[in-house]
């Protein structure tokens, strides 16, 4: 009588778990990062004289990369996998510029200084978008973003599907919940 035979993963499809601690290991440093800026760091910029239009550029980014999300979304489904990689690349890229964008805007201006008298509704509804989903949400997506870019890269497919199922309505939330919560500060600031 022989021993049923475990079906393992050839050795060029494993995945190092090194490869993922090192991702989260990078998101979470990010995430560091932009809470030293946010809590910790003296804006240099604090007359808010320079780069005074980075808050709509990241809404714009926000934008095209939720647009690409889309489109990504729509490829995969009719299984066009060329056009499909083309368009996550881009919300990749719109996504990346804005961080950077980001962290250059706070690193200069700090935290959007909101008038705390504020109540109502459109309150309400911007503190409980921005503090209760956008932020818990955003610090979730990059590395979810990472490791599936990861199993596509390196040809880990079915784990790039699984994962995938998840990343994209999370990030596609942040993209959209970006530029709303950019909507609303510009109308609860006034």
């Amino acid at each position: 009588m022989t021993m049923p035979q475990v079906m393992s993963k050839p050795a060029h499809l494993r995945t190092p778990p090194g490869v993922i601690v090192a991702i989260i290991a990078v998101s979470a440093a990010a995430s560091a990062l932009i809470c030293w800026l946010v809590y910790f760091h003296t804006p240099t910029d604090v007359g808010d004289t320079q780069l005074k239009s980075l808050p709509l550029l990241n809404a714009v980014l926000n934008a095209l990369a939720t647009a690409a999300l889309v489109t990504g979304y729509y490829e995969i489904r009719r299984r066009r996998i060329p056009r499909h990689r083309a368009a996550m690349f881009a919300a990749f890229f719109f996504s990346s510029i804005f961080l950077v964008s980001y962290l250059v805007n706070f690193t200069l201006h700090g935290e959007t200084r909101l008038p705390i008298a504020h109540t109502g509704l459109l309150w309400d509804t911007y503190a409980f978008v921005l503090f209760a989903t956008h932020i818990p949400l955003a610090i979730i997506a990059l590395p979810m973003i990472l490791i599936t870019f990861f199993f596509s890269l390196t040809g880990r497919f079915p784990a790039h599907r699984k994962i995938a199922r998840w990343t994209y309505p999370i990030w596609l939330y942040v993209s959209v919940s970006g530029v709303f919560v950019y909507f609303l500060q510009a109308v609860v600031h006034r």
